[in-house]
């Protein structure tokens, strides 16, 4: 490959991706370079609880460290199994309504580590099309023949499942919050599915958990199939804001990919003071259910200012995508609006499918009300300008 034509062709398609320095300050503002220090709202942010700054996680945090140090020194079958790490699955186990979990080192090394856990060359893997990346890598990893089925059409699943179910191992995937459509999985007709063909369903929580359910456990607690799930993946990177991920599920499962999962196997151990701060979140989101009140009061408040310029069906989360469609008009106006303050990300192929480029807006607890209506007007003009 020539890497330098390949820059060069990614950057005339509009696809290139490059890094952004930025400077986080309170309530959901970044500096950024070449801004002459001005400030913009962040609405890239899946801090959507606004912990990663909260006091208790910081002091948690900051207690952690001082009491274990900066790192656990080795993976946890060799001496790095620190006793915190028990602690905080067994937290993360009731959280999620299982029976124990398992900590990796975040959620794209959980779904490549599982996945070729759980199946291999004569088993069928059943994933949604518009699948994170990271449980798409896992499937490869996996070497199990793959089946995608329509995103969120469980008709389709089904024909699928009727004609390639096989009779090796069936693993199914899903999201049930898709972090770059916001729309949300019928989990419940889904998990009626699954036993019907005796599958093994798999959900990635990465985006839900802390937002949804009574006590934060996800979509899995808020539909109330925590319990007909057989693994339950979840980030604390996100709405717990922390760093790390998780899978839940039986005990005999855990026990299973503690000696099967190799991105579990061969990696230390998350850091302690990390540990700190996703117990704090992990207890804050179970006895604060205001926190998620006043997300949804946001929420509401941005889509409601969105309709007054004619933007509607905007799903039924926190994040909130506005589709363009064509890559090159999609950067445009990502950029015109950050000249005037809103700092939002322009998701272009190949994280999307091809044509379906869009800008995707990120509701937090740090985004005041004003700023949010604000925003909705600047996002219509920007939308006309172009």
């Amino acid at each position: 490959m020539d890497i330098r034509n390949w820059l060069t062709e990614q950057k005339k398609k509009d696809l290139l991706r490059q890094l952004t320095p930025v400077k986080r300050l309170p309530q959901g503002q970044l500096v950024v370079p070449g801004h002459a220090g001005r400030r913009l709202l962040d609405f890239s942010s899946n801090d959507y609880l606004g912990l990663s700054c909260h006091p208790e996680l910081m002091a948690q945090s900051r207690h952690f460290l001082d009491m274990a140090g900066c790192g656990a020194g080795a993976a946890r079958l060799m001496s790095g199994d620190l006793a915190m790490y028990h602690q905080l699955e067994t937290e993360v186990a009731e959280l999620k309504g299982q029976e124990a979990a398992l900590l990796f080192g975040s959620g794209y090394l959980a779904n490549c580590g599982v996945i070729p856990a759980l199946v291999g060359r004569n088993d069928v893997i059943f994933t949604d099309r518009l699948n994170h990346a990271s449980i798409y890598d896992g499937c490869s990893l996996s070497r199990a023949k793959l089946v995608r089925f329509h995103h969120n059409d469980l008709n389709h699943l089904e024909e699928l499942l009727h004609k390639q179910r096989g009779k090796g191992e069936a693993l199914i995937v899903v999201e049930s919050l898709y972090s770059m459509d916001g729309d949300r999985c019928p989990l419940r007709d889904l998990v009626q599915l699954k036993e019907r063909f005796n599958c093994l369903l798999m959900v990635d929580e990465a985006h839900a958990t802390g937002v949804f359910g009574k006590n934060g456990g996800g979509i899995i607690e808020e539909e109330g199939v925590a319990g007909r799930v057989d693994l339950a993946m979840g980030t604390f990177g996100k709405a717990l804001g922390s760093y790390g991920a998780y899978i839940a599920s039986t005990k005999n499962m855990i026990d299973f990919l503690i000696n099967r999962a190799r991105t579990f196997i061969f990696s230390t151990g998350l850091p302690p003071a990390v540990i700190g701060a996703s117990l704090g979140a992990t207890r804050i989101i179970r006895r604060e259910p205001e926190l998620r009140r006043d997300l949804f009061a946001k929420v509401d408040c941005f889509k409601a200012a969105l309709a007054e310029i004619g933007l509607t069906s905007l799903g039924p989360s926190q994040i909130v995508p506005i589709m363009i469609g064509d890559s090159s008009r999609a950067l445009h106006i990502a950029q015109s609006l950050r000249g005037q303050g809103i700092f939002a990300t322009a998701v272009r192929p190949p994280t999307v499918p091809e044509g379906t480029a869009r800008l995707r807006f990120s509701i937090t607890r740090h985004l005041e009300r004003e700023a949010l209506q604000k925003a909705a007007s600047l996002i219509g003009a920007a939308l006309q300008a172009s």
